[in-house]
C-alpha cells in the first residue's frame, strides 16, 4: 500500500534543506535507478503498476497529485512539498497527473528499467 514519509527537513534564515541521510535504510529498498519528470502537459503520467519495483517518489519543485489503487484501496496523493516522500509499492496501480507547470517529480527505483515488470491493466473496478 502506497504511503508518504516525512524527510528530515531543516529551515532557517538561508532557505531549507532536505535530506535523505542513509537512504538504504530510510527507503523500503536500494536504489538502482532514478529518473525525473517535468515539463509535463495535462497527459496524466504513470497508469502502471510493476511486477518487482517499489518506488520512493518526491516532487521536489512544485506540485502534482498520484492517484493510487492497490486492489483493495483507492487514494489520492498531494506531493506539494519537497520533504514528501511517496513510497509505491509493486500492488500500487498509479497515475501522476495535475502537475503544477514548474513541477519536477524525481523518481528512486528498486530496480533499472524492463519493460516485462509494467503492468498496464488497472484492478477491476469492485462493484
Amino acid at each position: 500500500m502506497a504511503y508518504i514519509l516525512n524527510l528530515v527537513n531543516f529551515k532557517d534564515t538561508r532557505g531549507e534543506l532536505t535530506v535523505l541521510d542513509n537512504a538504504e535504510r530510510l527507503l523500503p529498498f536500494k536504489i538502482k535507478r532514478v529518473f525525473y519528470i517535468y515539463n509535463v502537459d495535462e497527459t496524466a503520467r504513470g497508469g502502471h503498476r510493476h511486477h518487482e519495483t517499489i518506488q520512493a517518489a518526491i516532487c521536489i519543485h512544485g506540485s502534482c497529485k498520484v492517484w493510487n489503487n492497490n486492489g483493495e484501496k483507492v487514494e489520492e496523493f498531494l506531493l506539494d512539498n519537497p520533504s514528501k516522500c511517496l513510497i509505491l509499492e509493486t500492488r500500487d496501480w498509479h497515475k501522476m497527473y495535475d502537475f503544477s507547470k514548474d513541477a519536477v517529480l524525481l523518481v528512486f527505483a528498486s530496480t533499472t528499467f524492463d519493460s516485462s515488470d509494467y503492468i498496464y491493466e488497472p484492478y477491476p473496478e469492485k462493484k
